[in-house]
């Protein structure tokens, strides 16, 4: 799977033609080819750089042919349709999804890469559906249909926010957080039509920003002070509020992937950097990354060698890129030269060349090294390149997390030279003479 040291590769248009029987979905076609469908979907999310992805171009073809009317094939450019890959956790290309009875939770595909064994999971994953409908456990695409609206699935309106003149500015203006408000009217057909949207939205974005963005929905014609407050002339009208701004109107696209895209970015300019943190026991390694697609780490010199004020100038750099790349959401790390050896050894930074950093994929153990110089510079081009699957890359030696001591955390303060005992020598008889020879 592609998502570090994918050679970059150009490419003009997608993998797939109209001459073939794999169907190209973007964002505007998602929801109606798939959401609404009751069929069996297989849908390839790749990327043209991702050399993975162009192997299985052939094979994803037979595939599409092989079950034509039976099983719907399908691809999107997960590199140029991000919002696409993001609403359904695509971390690396490529990454093949199916979409069953439940449209809103597709399974990952674990099987080969062969046609055939593609066609054989698909196979048997459409005897357990038909099995299911039989038996009556499940209701094929209306199981889906949650929001209502005339829209297909989606997500449950629960997590759409219910806003009222009385709830508003508790809510949304004193949160410090972001809202996306849709104001609707019941008899609007656009808002019926934007309503399973917005909750399945809701739902991803709930989920995606850790409940930090929301997504609440006012009934204007029921609440017209609000609507009046805000100059709401026409429906659906969308608002984004921010802590201390003026509310702005939501330019985006009104179907989920657009809105979720537009919450996820939102989400991003308004948080805080991630926390720069020292490696001092096993837990903080494992934890940053592991829960992150990429963690960052800095082997920075030891503190005699640079002082403080040394140590804090190469941190500083790390949290400018911090912030710079915190849409990305990677964990960032750091350790003293020595203090984690085997941690070193692993990634061949091998106990010289300080500073060093490496960025690690911990899901497929396998790290890039940063070549060129420890500054804003150097460690942007080495992040970008990543960011777009070029760079070279090795497997961390041991093919897992190496041992980590546990070590105190740094004080602050400039480095002390250790304290060597004084020998006292006035007892000592030194003999001027001894060893002296007559000449």
């Amino acid at each position: 799977m592609c998502v570090l040291g994918c050679s970059l590769v150009l490419m003009a248009q997608g993998f797939y033609s109209a001459a073939d029987d794999v169907v190209e979905l973007n964002p505007s076609n998602f929801n109606r080819e798939v959401l609404q469908s009751d069929s069996l979907w297989l849908i390839e999310f790749y990327a043209p750089w991702c050399g993975h992805c162009q192997s299985l171009t052939a094979d994803w073809k037979k595939t599409a042919t092989a079950l034509k009317g039976i099983v719907k094939v399908g691809a999107v450019d997960a590199d140029q349709h991000k919002s696409l890959g993001g609403q359904y956790g695509v971390r690396g290309f490529p990454s093949i999804k199916i979409f069953g009875a439940n449209k809103n939770k597709p399974d990952d595909y674990q099987g080969g890469r062969s046609s055939q064994a593609i066609v054989d999971g698909a196979l048997n994953t459409l005897r357990t559906l038909v099995k299911d409908r039989m038996s009556g456990r499940s209701g094929g695409s209306d199981n889906n249909r949650q929001s209502g609206g005339g829209g297909g699935g989606g997500g449950s309106k629960k997590n759409v926010v219910e806003l009222t003149d009385d709830n508003f500015d508790r809510l949304v203006l004193d949160s410090g957080e972001v809202w996306l408000v849709e104001f609707f009217a019941p008899w609007c057909g656009h808002c019926k039509s934007l309503e399973p949207e917005w909750a399945a939205a809701a739902s991803a974005v709930k989920e995606q920003t850790k409940d930090k963005v929301h997504l609440g929905a006012v009934d204007a014609t029921v609440h017209q002070g609000l609507a009046s407050r805000y100059g709401i002339r026409g429906f659906p009208t969308i608002k984004i509020f921010k802590k201390g701004e003026e509310p702005e109107d939501y330019q985006g696209g009104r179907i989920r992937g657009d809105i979720i895209a537009r919450a996820l970015d939102l989400f991003s300019d308004n948080a805080a950097p991630p926390e720069l943190l020292e490696i001092l026991n096993a837990d903080v390694l494992k934890k940053t990354c592991e829960d992150y697609q990429l963690c960052v780490i800095a082997v920075l010199p030891h503190i005699l060698d640079t002082g403080a004020a040394g140590r804090n100038s190469y941190l500083e750099v790390m949290m400018k890129m911090a912030e710079k790349y915190k849409k990305k959401m990677w964990g960032w790390l750091w350790t003293e030269a020595g203090a984690q050896m085997e941690l070193e050894a692993s990634l061949g930074i091998g106990g010289f060349g300080y500073p060093a950093m490496t960025a690690i994929n911990a899901r497929k153990m396998k790290f890039a090294l940063l070549k060129g110089s420890f500054s804003e510079t150097g460690i942007h081009e080495f992040l970008r390149d990543l960011s777009v699957g070029r760079g070279s890359t090795a497997t961390v030696g041991g093919g897992a997390l190496p041992k980590i001591n546990s070590v105190d955390a740094w004080d602050g303060k400039d480095g002390e030279l250790p304290v060597v005992d004084d020998y006292d020598l006035s007892d000592v008889d030194l003999d001027d003479d001894i060893g002296k020879e007559e000449l």
